[in-house]
């Protein structure tokens, strides 16, 4: 068991918001980042929501983190103070699984981008380059209730 919390330890990430007045550690499931293009995370971020699937939250301050209910099974968490979009989650998934800002990390170094979802929902007017899986928000959403289905993340 502490062999295992010293790895997790090893894995632990810091980040923030603009301002700094969130401040977190998170614990990605893998070095990995990837991307939503649907109209929800391009509106709540500015532009296409990178994220990085992690576990094992711990924010600093949750009083200064503002809550969005963006549809009934996801909500959205932002800094109140300067408005940084930080973290997607279900407050249902007993999990502890989070979606961080990729950007919001302070070390971005050493993740991977490999996957795009919602790609059905992409303006036209910008593409990322390379080869990685492309799915639409059809396939994203039977993914999704697959999971739920046999109780998996």
């Amino acid at each position: 068991m502490a062999e295992s919390k010293r790895m997790a330890e090893s894995k632990r990430l810091s980040g923030g918001c603009l301002c700094g007045a969130v401040r977190y550690t998170a614990v990605p499931d893998k070095p990995e980042m990837d991307v939503c293009h649907c109209g929800m995370c391009r509106r709540w971020s500015g532009g296409v929501f990178m994220s990085v699937p992690c576990n094992e939250l711990d924010v600093e301050n949750e009083t200064v983190l503002g809550r969005y209910a963006s549809s009934d099974w996801a909500e959205r968490l932002f800094c109140k103070e300067c408005g940084s979009s930080l973290f997607w989650r279900m407050p249902s998934d007993k999990s502890g699984h989070v979606a961080v800002a990729f950007q919001s990390f302070d070390d971005t170094s050493s993740f991977t981008f490999v996957a795009e979802i919602f790609i059905d929902e992409k303006p036209p007017l910008y593409d990322f380059a390379g080869e990685r899986p492309r799915l639409t928000g059809k396939e994203v959403m039977e993914r999704f209730e697959a999971q739920q289905e046999s109780g998996h993340e």
